[in-house]
């Protein structure tokens, strides 16, 4: 069995459905039966379970970043398309540091200490230009020095593996990049489906061993959509919570930097660093008592017949589990698409960054990125400061609609993903189905909330992801309970056979 069938078999296959809140601390547990059975870690544990064997020194660095690398350079696989640039060497050295480190009786420095991670090509580090997954910018002067984020993460121990491709200059949520290749989707990789975007190549570089953790950014859903389209976890935090200092923009009202990890507990312990926090696992909640309300309005929409079947299916489970689940009209929601028209505030911005570039070298720019950086030129000083009163005020109002529950439930995206060339065959079918993708998720970045895209497909069917959504500054209290909605509607992942 190659590489990649591997991988989606791991993916696919199922030991049963959690059925109690308590599975969140045993589901490690069950990740920790593939290695006694296939001698690898990388792809088949959590973070967490790999923090405790390197502590216990039965897992080292250097093996798991040997894995890594293994796996970016399999010629069957999806490395070549996941990487803009590897750091093999830098990787290795860190990884014999730290395992003679601990050798000796050094304490850890965090969690994640030891442990490859993989950093979208949004992010500064000294000595490297930041391409933004494009050809504009090559040739550009390198950075100065690492973003805060990078900084904090290298601080903590964890090891970049590498920089991941992602949509030019993170501008769709499909994860087609035609400058550097499109990563297939983890699922059906004979037909070859989207990613998702625009963290595309922090999906694949999970999902595929090449790091145990994802860096990106989420402007309108750019974690979530490729989470939820891989069967990964993804947290969009609360954008103030996480410098963005060093972090190549796309619209700075949006953008936000967060992690995609196999679970919340991992995306937790990654978030905590990023945020300059003591790292952590989430609080386990009981389920039982717990309020969701479940928002009628837009975001379920035209679902399409299998992301429908997952979210009610994901909602029965939650229900019987004791959770009080609760579908309000939340009216509010219906006034989304006017805070945000046709991305006007997201492509002013991005015009204001581009403008110089595209200047003097337009021809080098993705078209189908070129065309929407170029709607924000004809945007007027009036018009974005009326658009982003009106998002003050939808703000105030979805953090009134949302008091009193702990989370909003949603699916993340209303479909799964499509065939990369089904989306690539004209532009009308990308933009649409770019506008769909984005469609949900998009809406938090809009209210300045904070959430997490958990997996809630059957095993063995098409990723679809439920959203978990809370307002702003709710993150810590949202892990918590994105843990307890994790433990009963994500299938669990079992022995790699």
């Amino acid at each position: 069995m190659t590489q990649p069938q591997q991988r989606r078999r791991f993916l696919q296959h199922t030991a049963g459905t959690a059925a109690a809140v308590g599975l969140l601390a045993g589901l490690p547990k069950a990740l920790a039966q593939a290695p006694e059975a296939t001698g690898r870690a990388m792809g088949q544990l959590s973070m967490a379970e790999m923090s405790r064997r390197l502590a216990a020194r039965s897992l080292s660095s250097s093996q798991l970043v040997e894995e890594a690398l293994a796996a970016i350079q399999d010629p069957g696989g999806e490395g070549a398309r996941t990487f803009i640039q590897v750091h093999a060497a830098s990787a290795r050295s860190a990884a014999a540091r730290l395992d003679a480190e601990r050798k000796s009786g050094r304490e850890s420095a965090s969690p994640i200490s030891g442990i490859p991670i993989s950093l979208k090509d949004l992010f500064d580090e000294a000595g490297v230009t930041t391409l933004g997954g494009s050809k504009v910018l090559v040739g550009q002067p390198p950075a100065q020095r690492d973003a805060i984020v990078v900084e904090r993460l290298r601080r903590a121990g964890a090891i970049v593996i590498g920089r991941t491709n992602t949509v030019e200059f993170a501008y769709t949520g499909l994860g087609i990049n035609p400058n550097y290749g499109t990563p297939k989707n983890v699922f059906d990789r004979a037909t070859g489906r989207i990613p998702g975007g625009s963290t595309s190549g922090g999906a694949i570089s999970v999902t595929d061993g090449m790091a145990a953790g994802a860096i990106g950014t989420d402007t309108g859903g750019s974690l979530r959509i490729p989470a939820a389209l891989n069967g990964l976890v993804g947290f969009k935090p609360t954008q103030r919570r996480i410098p963005l200092d060093g972090v190549m923009p796309l619209s700075t009202s949006f953008d936000s930097a967060g992690p995609m990890a196999w679970t919340v507990e991992d995306c937790a312990l990654l978030d905590a660093v990023l945020a300059g926090e003591l790292p952590r696992a989430p609080k386990v909640l009981a389920l039982r008592g717990l309020r969701f309300a479940v928002p009628k309005t837009f975001f379920q929409d035209d679902l399409s017949p299998p992301v429908s079947a997952a979210f009610a299916a994901a909602l029965s489970k939650l229900s019987a589990a004791g959770a009080s689940v609760t579908e309000l009209p939340m009216t509010e929601f219906a006034k989304a698409p006017t805070i945000n028209p046709r991305g006007m505030i997201t492509a002013s911005e991005a015009f204001a960054w581009h403008r110089e570039f595209i200047k003097t070298g337009a021809a080098r720019y993705d078209p189908r990125v070129l065309a929407r950086i170029k709607t924000g030129e004809t945007i007027t000083a009036p018009d974005y400061l009326q658009l982003q009163a009106l998002r003050r005020q939808f703000i105030r109002s979805i953090n009134a609609a949302a008091a009193g529950y702990d989370a909003m439930l949603m699916p993340t995206t209303p479909d799964i993903a499509p065939p990369i060339a089904e989306v690539i065959k004209d532009d009308e079918t990308y933009y649409r189905i770019n506008g769909r993708m984005l469609r949900n998720p998009s809406v938090v970045n809009l209210f300045d909330g904070c959430a997490l895209s958990v997996p809630c497909h059957e095993a063995g069917t098409a990723p679809v992801g439920l959203m978990v959504a809370g307002i702003g500054n709710t993150d810590h209290r949202l892990l918590a309970v994105g843990a307890a909605v994790e433990a009963v509607v994500t299938p669990r992942r079992g022995i790699n056979s």
